[in-house]
Order: C-alpha cells, then sequence, then structure tokens
C-alpha cells in the first residue's frame, strides 16, 4: 500500500508518505518554498497544495504519482458546516470547503498522473489523532487532540486499541482552546497562528493573577469537553501594539492563560484516564506543542507516559492521514525518527561547497572540530544528515554554542533576531540527563521542560530559563552517534556533558534545508564555523 498524505487547507502545508505501512518521507512545504509556515491562515490561500514537498516524498520513495494507491488528505469538507452556524465571524470560510472539495482534481494538476478518484478525505481530527496514536511506539493509548478548529470542532479524546481508533468526545466551534491561545497571542502584539510559543515563553516572567477571571470564560465540564469562547482581553491588560516592549501585564496575561490551558489539560486528562485506564496518553494537535503545559500533564495527570507528535501541528495530519488510510489496508509501523526530510551525499555536500568558491577544510572528524570550536566560545551552524519534520530543531539542522557563558543566550538571540525572552535549549546524553535535569526521560523531541539541578543552574546559564527550567533534548548514541561523539568531544574540553541547541535560522525564516540555505544562513549570521556533513567552513577564512 502507497499512500501520500497531504495537509493543505489551513496552514503549516506539507507531505507524508507512507509504502507498505513504513514512513518513508515527510516534510513541511516551508523547507522548500522557504515561506515562514508556508501560508497564513486565510482562506484565499486554501487552495495552495503542498507540491514542492509532496514532489520530493514521491521522489524519495522513487514512485510516480500513477503508481500511488491512495492520497489522504487531512480534511473531510463534507462534515463542514457555513462558520456562523459554528459562531465563528469568518465570513470567507466558505471559500475552504469550495477549495477542499475541490483538492482531488487541483492534486492530479499538480502531480501528472494522479488519478483524482484516489484522494481520500479524512477529518482532521482523526488525522491529527493518527499522528499520535499510530505513529507512537504504543499500539494501544489514549488520545488527546486540541487545536484551533478542524471541519466543526476543535478537540478528539480518544482510544488506540491495535492502532484503531475508538472516538469517546468531541468538541464542537466555537469553544476552542487553540483560537483561546490565538487570541491572546494577537492581543499581546505576536503574529497569530505563528507566535504561540511565544506567550509561553513569556508567561514564565509573569504571575497568573487573573486566572480567576479567566476560569469565568473557559473551563472543562467534567464530560471530556470544555468551554472556551471569546476572552475580553483589553479588559484585564491592553493591547500591546506589535514591537512594543512588553510590560507586567502583558506577562502575567500570558501566566493566567498559560495556567488556564493547564487546568484545562488536566481536566480532560483525568476524564479520558477514568474512561480508558489506559498506561500511555499520546497527544497532537498544534496546542500539544506547547511543551509547558506537556510536563504538567506528565507531572500532574494520570497517565503513566505522556508521548507527543514531534511534528503536532497541522503539518503533522499529513502524516497522519496517511497512516490512517494506509492501515485500513495493512497494519503500520510506528515513527521512529523525526529526521524524515532531505539529505544529501558527501560528493553532493561538496559539490555546492565548491560552486560556492569558499574555502572548506575535511576534518579527520566534524564532531571533534565542532567540539573545539564550541570549547572557544565559538557559535557553529550544524547541517547533519536528514532534515527534521516538526518546529524543533533535533540536532540535524541547528545553532550550537557553549551553555556556560551566561551571555550566550543574548547573543544567540541577537544571531537570530528574536526576543530577549526567548530559551534556548540543551543537547544532553540520554544516559546523563538526569544527573542534570529533572522531568519526563528519555525526551527525544524536546517537547516537555524540565527542572534544572540546582548544582548545575550556574554551570550551564545560557540554556535555563527565568523560572529555572530548560527545553531539553536527550540524544540516544545509538540513533545520533555523530551527535553523541560532539557533546563527548566538548565535555573532554569543558567539564560540561551539554550543549546549547537552537535552531538552525532567522526570525521569521524557516528552518534551514538544504545545503544553499546553510550557506546563506552561514553568510548573513554572525556564525563562527559552519559544519556542513563532514566539511567545516570558517567564517574567518571566508571573510578574511
Amino acid at each position: 500500500m502507497r499512500v501520500l498524505g497531504i495537509n493543505s487547507l489551513f496552514h503549516d502545508p506539507a507531505a507524508a508518505l507512507i509504502v507498505d505501512g513504513r514512513v518513508v518521507a515527510a516534510a513541511e512545504e516551508e523547507r522548500f518554498s522557504r515561506r515562514k509556515h508556508g501560508k497564513r491562515p486565510v482562506p484565499f490561500s486554501a487552495w495552495e497544495l503542498p507540491e514542492l514537498s509532496a514532489r520530493w516524498c514521491l521522489d524519495r520513495g522513487g514512485l510516480d504519482p500513477s503508481a500511488l494507491d491512495a492520497v489522504a488528505y487531512s480534511y473531510d469538507p463534507g462534515l463542514a458546516r457555513p462558520a456562523d452556524q459554528l459562531g465563528l465571524d469568518d465570513p470567507w470560510d466558505r471559500l475552504r470547503q469550495e477549495y477542499a472539495r475541490e483538492a482531488p482534481g487541483f492534486l492530479a494538476e499538480v502531480l501528472p498522473g494522479l488519478d483524482p478518484e484516489k484522494v481520500r478525505f479524512v477529518p482532521h481530527h482523526v488525522a491529527h489523532a493518527a499522528s499520535a496514536g499510530q505513529a507512537s511506539p504504543y499500539p494501544d493509548c489514549a488520545v488527546l487532540v486540541l487545536d484551533g478548529r478542524g471541519e466543526c470542532g476543535s478537540h478528539l479524546a480518544g482510544r488506540y486499541t491495535g492502532r484503531r481508533l475508538d472516538v469517546l468526545a468531541t468538541q464542537s466551534l466555537p469553544d476552542s482552546m487553540g483560537l483561546f491561545y490565538e487570541e491572546l497571542t494577537e492581543h499581546l502584539g505576536f503574529l497569530r497562528s505563528s507566535d504561540e510559543f511565544k506567550v509561553m515563553a513569556l508567561a514564565s516572567y509573569g504571575k497568573p493573577r487573573f486566572l480567576d477571571e479567566l476560569r469565568g470564560h473557559v473551563g472543562t465540564d467534567g464530560a471530556g469537553r470544555f468551554r472556551a469562547r471569546s476572552v475580553p482581553w483589553a479588559e484585564l491588560a491592553p493591547a500591546r501594539p506589535a514591537g512594543e516592549p512588553w510590560t507586567e501585564e502583558h506577562a502575567d496575561l500570558a501566566a493566567s492563560a498559560q495556567a488556564c490551558l493547564e487546568e484545562v489539560l488536566l481536566g480532560l486528562a483525568r476524564w479520558l484516564h477514568e474512561r480508558t485506564g489506559d498506561r500511555v496518553l499520546t497527544l497532537a494537535g498544534g496546542v500539544a506543542l506547547n511543551c509547558v503545559a506537556n510536563t504538567r500533564l506528565h507531572r500532574e495527570g494520570p497517565f503513566d507516559t505522556v508521548w507527543v507528535q514531534p511534528a503536532a501541528g497541522d503539518a503533522g495530519t499529513a502524516l497522519g492521514a496517511a497512516l490512517h488510510v494506509a492501515h485500513l489496508a495493512e497494519p503500520v509501523e510506528a515513527m521512529a525518527t523525526a529526521a524524515l526530510g532531505r539529505e544529501w551525499s558527501v560528493p553532493e555536500l561538496r559539490g555546492w561547497l565548491e560552486r560556492a568558491a569558499v574555502p572548506y577544510e575535511e576534518p579527520e572528524d566534524i564532531a571533534e572540530t565542532v567540539a573545539e570550536e564550541l570549547a572557544r566560545d565559538g557559535i557553529v551552524a550544524w547541517f547533519q544528515g536528514r532534515s527534521e519534520y516538526g518546529p524543533r530543531a533535533l540536532g540535524h539542522r541547528s545553532l550550537l554554542a557553549h551553555p556556560g557563558r551566561a551571555a550566550n543566550l543574548e547573543r544567540l538571540n541577537a544571531v537570530k533576531g528574536r526576543e530577549e525572552f526567548r530559551p534556548v535549549a540543551p543537547m544532553v546524553l540520554a544516559e546523563r540527563a538526569s544527573e542534570l535535569f529533572d522531568g519526563p526521560l528519555p525526551s527525544p523531541y524536546m517537547l516537555f521542560v524540565h527542572e534544572v539541578a540546582q548544582a548545575w543552574r550556574e554551570r550551564i546559564p545560557a540554556v535555563v530559563h527565568v523560572d529555572g527550567t530548560a527545553r531539553i533534548q536527550t540524544v540516544d548514541r545509538a540513533e545520533e552517534p555523530l551527535v553523541a561523539r560532539m557533546i563527548e568531544g566538548f565535555e573532554r574540553r569543558t567539564g560540561l556533558p551539554v550543549v546549547v541547541n537552537t535552531s538552525l535560522n532567522t526570525a521569521g525564516r524557516p528552518m534551514v534545508d538544504d545545503p544553499r540555505d546553510a550557506l546563506e544562513c552561514f553568510g548573513s549570521a554572525p556564525v563562527d564555523l559552519l559544519a556542513l556533513g563532514p566539511f567545516a567552513v570558517r567564517r574567518a577564512e571566508v571573510f578574511a
């Protein structure tokens, strides 16, 4: 069974390919088009398809579109209702439904040879659920999905048994925890449906003093559902014009909304556990990218294990839709890694460097070369292997730095052009993580926050957030031997078993994906060394 999954209707268009029950490829369109999130989530862009990522997925699998058994589209227009009937103020939403209905024909145009009859509509939240429950290592598990919206809902709670879904509860629009958080994002002067993670970071600087007021608008009903209508944000704190400084009031409002979101998640999880008795909870939907909430769910919730899809936002529905359709015909395998994107051979990387006419070297071990540069307090652009699926840099497309220099937080945020309150993350070998961090372990996808041990806070200050936490990535040496050698080389030189890891990009741009992107980023940002596969490019030599 050969299934291509497609997400395109709202935002983060993406494609994924399943062949004989195995994930072969998955990638977001933004990595190809170089447009952040692929497009804005407005009705007028709903026709845009992830044609570049879809073609690449087929190339990776060695398939022609005519060879596909099915194309799984992560939205079912047959389930949708007019926006005004859903309580939404979106008069042009009808365009989305029209474009969705015409998707089979549009896909056949951009993928010549595809039979439009092979396109199958998968309900949006079922696609999200499959990206968690069917992609996780747990065939039997509970699943919780929360996002902004799907066809006519914003939430699904269910259970997978043998990777088959039983839906236990859904939440109808306009109640939506995703829209609740999006509205606050916009009120605080950030870009809606893009910058919600900035609100999560800002929340650590505030106190939840508006929580009681928010509880009057948002809360669970004890039956697997919740209420979450529009909040009069301006009555609590004034709007922040984009680009203006944030105030204590803004941080307190962010902290209050964050606490409110966490309470709802805990309430839903407790209800779901009472219904299923499952040991494992899997999460997807844009809300599942809130690593602070995920950690509280792990710490205070009733489940022993919480597994989060690394591409939990809408991009992940391409994978989920494909898994859902494939599993109707045959068993599907768990997602073994998030490294599902493009890669280049050593000769291809050498060719890029020679065409760019930049001086480079090929050291005996690039891991040791990078460890040495980091120990000297250099910033390194790290480009290795297949690119990551999802918004997190997981040791394939990363900016690396020394965690023992407190100034490196400000330095990296300046390199990337980010807000000063944004944290950066530590990478640590899985077997060493418990010495430094307290929280869900292992944590390979950077989707939880961990308390930094008191003894280590002054030793690795660059990665300690204002609240004493860090969003860590644990590295399995069997899966990532090159990264493991680099971390070990850095520890031999510094005594620190941690390296700063943040995404290889600058503000407003997608993560670097191909060698051209890497060279452009290296040329435009004050990075000391580019590790492009086995090759090292030094800034001092390029700009001598």
